[in-house]
């Protein structure tokens, strides 16, 4: 049984595609007493109320994380919140570097800010795999939010409210990712355009994300950043996954990309403990009464990279995930 279970939930972001699957499953499976979407677009939320069939438990909130007294109002009885809301493309980000900071810095800040004013309990904020060792402007955005979510522990030592962060890599299937876009392509008879054949990624499906974010509210004391353990692809077996034999070209790195992504950096392993289906990175300072978790430290200088990892998706293996999304 969930902590959540039965709770007032908030998820900011909640028209996205993590914020759907989320209520999607909360609503199934933890009987909620209110669900919160706090988002920005109404298109997106008479969408989304349409797909829930205005199910009762569940409020909604125009708002903007930019907002911290639109979010207070929003938190109100609020017990638990998931913090999904961010500017997430990397070459937007490269070109409009300030709407960024505003959005995934200062809209991070301001949920703190507001949690601990309403009395929330517990806040998991979701961060990315670009986040660790960051190339991009998106990346330095997500890893300075991940630091105040950590630190937000000391800032509410005196408070209920406890922070932590989730940290995963691409989702199969969700909004903007490629396997909609190469589908495209696909119907349409075009080749498909990679950026470097060599290019390798993190994988998770939308559920395993969701499952995740939920059992980390049952784990966290606060400040702890959990990586879960999940496999890479090539893109090359990706294209063969969607399309065997299919047309390609390549286009080259664009601004701000990685060959490889990174969750955990050599000097953060010294910080991290293996537990059975994740990894959790240590807070740097932790005054706040912090209770590291049991488990095993990783070798000390090993990066967890998409290119080193030892779990990987063959083509086969990403067509069954593809059919299983269907």
């Amino acid at each position: 049984m969930s902590i959540l279970e039965g709770s007032s939930i908030l998820v900011t972001g909640g028209t996205g595609s993590f914020g759907k699957a989320f209520i999607d499953y909360a609503l199934k499976n933890l009987n909620p007493k209110r669900i919160v979407i706090y988002s920005r677009d109404e298109l997106k939320q008479y969408e989304a109320r349409l797909r829930f069939n205005d199910d009762p438990r569940l409020r909604w909130f125009i708002g903007d994380i930019r907002d911290q007294h639109r979010l207070k109002r929003a938190m109100h009885g609020v017990e638990y919140v998931v913090h999904a809301a961010a500017l997430k493309q990397v070459d937007t980000a490269e070109y409009n570097p300030f709407e960024y900071v505003q959005t995934n810095i200062v809209g991070s800040q301001n949920v703190v800010e507001a949690a601990i004013d309403s009395g929330v309990r517990k806040v998991v904020a979701l961060s990315t795999d670009k986040a660790s060792s960051p190339l991009n402007l998106y990346g330095a955005t997500k890893l300075a939010a991940d630091k105040l979510f950590q630190s937000a522990n000391h800032y509410a030592a005196g408070y209920e409210t406890r922070f932590s962060v989730v940290r995963y890599g691409n989702v199969m299937g969700s909004r903007g990712s490629v396997i909609p876009f190469f589908r495209k392509l696909i119907d349409e008879g075009k080749p498909l355009p990679i950026t470097d054949s060599r290019m390798t990624r993190f994988w998770i499906t939308l559920p395993q994300a969701v499952q995740f974010v939920v059992d980390s509210f049952d784990l966290m004391n606060g400040g702890e950043l959990y990586v879960p353990r999940i496999p890479s692809m090539n893109i090359t077996d990706l294209v063969e996954a969607l399309s065997p034999g299919a047309e390609t070209y390549e286009i080259g790195i664009r601004p701000g990309e990685k060959l490889h992504e990174e969750m955990i950096s050599e000097d953060d392993s010294r910080r991290t403990l293996r537990l059975d289906d994740r990894y959790v990175v240590l807070p740097t300072i932790a005054h706040w009464g912090f209770v590291p978790p049991t488990g095993e430290p990783v070798e000390e200088g090993v990066a967890y990279r998409s290119n080193t990892n030892d779990l990987w998706l063959t083509a086969a293996d990403i067509r069954t995930l593809i059919e299983q999304l269907d």
